[in-house]
C-alpha cells in the first residue's frame, strides 16, 4: 500500500481515507459549525491541502481529556460534562494538521497550525454528520483511535467544501 491520503468533505461531513483511487475507509465526521474558511479567529475549517504534523495521545485511553494538547488525567464523563458545560472538549486523540498552501493555509493570518486545527475526539453525545465544531475535525473516539493507528505523521490531508 502507499501512503494513504486523507479527504475531508466539508459538504458530506466525511472523512475519506483513501490509497490511490481504491477507499480504505470513511467515517462521518462534524466540522465548523461556521463552515469553511482560512483566518485565524474565524472558528472555520480551513480549506485545501494539508499534512499531519503531529500525532498527541497514542498512550492515553479512551476518552482521555486533552488541553493545550497535554493529557490532563481526566477521563470525560457525564459528571465532568456537567462540571465544565461550556468546555470545547477535546478527547482521546489528536492529529494536528498544517497547511501546505503560503497565504491560503499557511503562514500568517491563515495559518492552520497556529490555529490548532486538528482531527480528534469528541463526546459520544455530540453529533456526526452535523457541523458543529469551532474549526477542528471531530470524530467519534473509536473511530480516531483507528485512524490515529492507521496513517502516520505526515500523511497528506485534503479538505474540500464540495
Amino acid at each position: 500500500m502507499r501512503k494513504p491520503v486523507i479527504y475531508v468533505s466539508i459538504a458530506e461531513q466525511t472523512l475519506r481515507v483513501c490509497d490511490g483511487d481504491r477507499l480504505i475507509t470513511r467515517y462521518s465526521v462534524s466540522t465548523a459549525a461556521k463552515g469553511a474558511g482560512q483566518c485565524q479567529g474565524s472558528y472555520q475549517t480551513p480549506l485545501g491541502r494539508h499534512i499531519i504534523r503531529a500525532k498527541v495521545g497514542g498512550n492515553c485511553p479512551l476518552n482521555a481529556v486533552f488541553v493545550g494538547r497535554r493529557f490532563t488525567g481526566e477521563i470525560y464523563n457525564e459528571t465532568l460534562a456537567r462540571q465544565f458545560p461550556n468546555r470545547d472538549w477535546i478527547l482521546t486523540r489528536i492529529l494536528w494538521l498544517s497547511g501546505q498552501e503560503p497565504g491560503v493555509n499557511r503562514l500568517g493570518e491563515v495559518d492552520s497550525m497556529r490555529r490548532y486545527i486538528y482531527i480528534h475526539g469528541t463526546p459520544d453525545s455530540e453529533p456526526m454528520g452535523i457541523p458543529a465544531s469551532h474549526g477542528c475535525i471531530r470524530m467519534r473516539n473509536d473511530e480516531v483511535v483507528e485512524l490515529f493507528s492507521s496513517v502516520p505523521v505526515y500523511t497528506q490531508v485534503i479538505i474540500e467544501n464540495e
